[in-house]
């Protein structure tokens, strides 16, 4: 599966930043540590000095099945794959992996620079297709690079931002975590705006002409009602994904999202601290 790329600058090959000497001991030590409170203490402190160690530097190792090249600073998701991964939703990715078909599809929106997207993609053979949606133009490039790192040939990337309408929007980013983009305005003031495309989800399901969707995560920063509650109203029925991970943001959401999706026959299977898990 081809993916779809911005980028005209090539990048050093994955291992070139491979951890050596007293990071790759910290990285290692940082995996093992307990899920407890002073694990989690010991691991803080640890992490900051491998970040301090690596001076802005990037690394390239395998997690969660694939390999990445992973940037820890300022984006959360690419600290719990490098440090973590047993903390980077391991109940949500467990559960997609239960549910592999050969014919497996996969919707990842807000792919962020790949977790989801290449957790599944590992496990689910050449017969699955996987869509990652990115709007942000430098996560972008990261989650271009990390799926051409892999060999799955599975996982397609579309630079865009998935939303209720076709068109440009604006999104709000967040210095703080580069995994916080939005359409709605984020609390940091020094929040920088980009535009970027948009595309109603239907109107991309069908263009790839998928006759069913298997599993779908969105991870919008509160956007995912607008985008749910406009698929829904349109789509049919056979277009209905049978799995849905959606980040928990009731307080952003406009009504009461997890209400609408019971009203269509869907049923929650879980909560995490991160993401409601419902199934039809």
């Amino acid at each position: 599966m081809n993916d779809m790329n911005t980028s005209s600058g090539a990048s050093p090959a994955f291992g070139a930043f491979a951890p050596t000497g007293l990071v790759a001991t910290l990285i290692g030590w940082t995996r093992a540590l307990p899920r407890t409170w002073l694990g989690k203490r010991i691991g803080f402190l640890l992490r900051r000095i491998a970040i301090a160690l690596l001076r802005g530097g990037p690394v390239d190792l395998e997690s969660l099945g694939a390999k990445f090249r992973l940037h820890p600073y300022n984006n959360v998701c690419e600290k719990r794959i490098l440090f973590s991964p047993r903390d980077f939703d391991e109940a949500e990715r467990e559960l997609l992996i239960s549910r592999l078909t050969p014919n497996f599809v996969f919707l990842d929106i807000g792919a962020n620079i790949g977790g989801y997207s290449l957790a599944v993609a590992a496990r689910a053979g050449s017969g699955a297709r996987i869509v990652a949606f990115e709007p942000q133009p430098g996560i972008f490039e990261r989650l271009i690079y990390n799926i051409r790192a892999n060999p799955f040939g599975n996982v397609k990337a579309m630079a865009l931002a998935v939303a209720d309408r076709d068109g440009e929007i604006t999104l709000f980013l967040d210095p703080n975590n580069k995994g916080e983009a939005s359409v709605t305005i984020v609390s940091a003031d020094e929040a920088r705006q980009v535009k970027v495309p948009a595309r109603m989800l239907l109107s991309i399901v069908r263009d790839e002409g998928f006759g069913h969707i298997d599993a779908m995560k969105l991870d919008v920063e509160g956007a995912e009602d607008l985008i749910l509650r406009r698929y829904f109203a349109d789509a049919p029925e056979s277009l209905w994904p049978k799995l849905i991970i959606v980040e928990r943001g009731e307080e952003r959401w406009s009504g009461d999202l997890i209400g609408h999706l019971a009203s269509l026959g869907y049923r929650s299977i879980g909560e995490t601290r991160n993401n409601h898990i419902l199934e039809r």
